[in-house]
C-alpha cells in the first residue's frame, strides 16, 4: 500500500501513520484493543484481531457478538 494510502488507512482507524508504522516495524510491542478492532473493520478482515493481539481472547467478544448479546 502507497504511504498516502497508509495515511488514510490510519486516519480512519483512529490513529497516526506513524504509530501503525512503528508498530509494523516492531517498535511498539502492544497496541490497545479498541485499535485491533479498528484496523480489522478497516482492512475488511484482512488483518484482524487476533494477529495483532494474540493475547487477548477475542472468542469471547465474537461468540457474544454471534449470540446477540452486549459485550
Amino acid at each position: 500500500m502507497p504511504v498516502p494510502q497508509r495515511r488514510v488507512f490510519a486516519s480512519a482507524c483512529g490513529t497516526s501513520y506513524a504509530y501503525l508504522n512503528n508498530f509494523a516495524h516492531g517498535q511498539k510491542k502492544r497496541i490497545g484493543e479498541n485499535l485491533c478492532i479498528n484496523i480489522e473493520r478497516e482492512s475488511g478482515g484482512k488483518v484482524v484481531c487476533e494477529q495483532l493481539r494474540p493475547d487477548v481472547d477475542w472468542a469471547v467478544l465474537r461468540r457474544s457478538a454471534e449470540e446477540g448479546g452486549d459485550a
